[in-house]
């Protein structure tokens, strides 16, 4: 088997299996860091403070809604683990791989709830709702397949879930979405008393290195959850980096970034399905081939030509939407892939 090296010569691989953002960080940012540094022989605040209070002006809540953490997956465990003592977890299934694990190390028990195609079958996962309930994940938009929830959807199957449920609306790709149907977790948060809504700035605001992002949550909910992640973490770094990404002058960056990305998704769509591919509709920066069995011999075949994605074994492979030079390395492999019978 070819390597990537001796695939492409001594070009590196193209990294296109965790949706890391195809920019570099900006210079604004990298100087924030490396002033940071200078103070390593400090802990971090343990509260945040100043992340805190620059997310409350942000999204117009009050600080006791707030929690920042190890990026969204990492708050997500917090919350799963501090909302017991009720057993189980309903969940979409296909979605983040990482759920499992997550309801797993909370000692609770996954209740998995098929796709409805690419989508949560929100009625099933409804339906699925019992007296034992812990919480209620969703994902949107949804890893893997990149689609989004729409509002009406979102708000009936609320109204059929109990109060006392937290439901945790996981937006890590947020700021990608151009749906207008697709709901904003904080108005949904405004709207239920339960819904807990995560974010991160690891994909669109890029220090994915750095871990760190958000929850806002029900204030009644937030000492349990702070108390289960209550270490010295976001680092100062993170929390410095996280706070100057949220000054105007990265905002209008960040629109800028998002919308050239959201561009050069719908054209890798467009040119993956011109090549005879099926793809998802996606509102996420990564689209969603669903290649059934072909998907692990689809990867490794992508490896050998020295791109990485990430596939499901049995269901599809996950490509991360990268810089204009990674999309036509992929296409190109596509291209050559078909044409020998892949």
């Amino acid at each position: 088997m070819m390597t990537p090296a001796t695939a492409v010569g001594t070009q590196p691989p193209a990294d296109l299996s965790m949706n890391e953002t195809p920019y570099p960080p900006l210079p604004g940012i990298r100087r924030v860091v490396e002033g940071a540094a200078a103070t390593l022989q400090r802990y971090p605040d343990r509260t945040s403070s100043a992340l805190v209070a620059a997310l409350s002006a942000r999204l117009g809540v009050g600080p006791e809604a707030i929690l920042v953490g190890p990026g969204s997956a990492g708050l997500c465990q917090h919350l799963v683990q501090s909302l017991g003592p009720r057993p189980d977890v309903v969940h979409p299934a296909l979605s983040f791989e990482g759920y499992p694990l997550i309801i797993g190390n909370a000692g609770a028990r996954a209740v998995p709830v098929p796709m409805d195609g690419y989508d949560h079958d929100l009625p099933a996962m409804a339906d699925a709702v019992t007296d034992r309930t812990r919480c209620v994940l969703l994902c949107n938009p949804n890893n893997p397949t990149g689609t989004a929830l729409r509002r009406d959807d979102v708000e009936a199957f609320l109204e059929r879930i109990p109060a006392d449920v937290p439901v945790i609306v996981d937006e890590a790709y947020r700021e990608f979405v151009t749906d207008p149907r697709s709901p904003d977790g904080m108005d949904l948060y405004r709207a239920y008393d339960n819904v807990c809504v995560l974010r991160t700035f690891s994909k669109a605001y890029g220090l994915a290195a750095l871990r760190v992002g958000y929850a806002v949550v029900p204030p009644r909910l937030t000492r349990a959850a702070a108390l289960t992640g209550a270490v010295f973490f976001p680092s100062a770094l993170a929390q410095a980096a996280a706070v100057a990404s949220l000054t105007p002058e990265v905002g209008a960056e960040l629109t800028r970034r998002c919308t050239e990305l959201v561009a050069a998704r719908t054209g890798l769509i467009g040119a993956l399905r011109g090549l005879g591919l099926t793809v998802a509709p996606s509102e996420a920066n990564f689209v969603w081939l669903p290649l059934g069995e072909r998907a692990v011999p689809f990867a490794e075949r992508a490896r050998e030509a020295g791109i990485l994605v990430m596939a499901l074994p049995g269901a599809g492979v996950r490509i991360t939407v990268g810089a204009p030079e990674a999309n036509e390395r992929l296409c190109a492999f596509v291209r050559a892939a078909l044409a020998d019978g892949l």
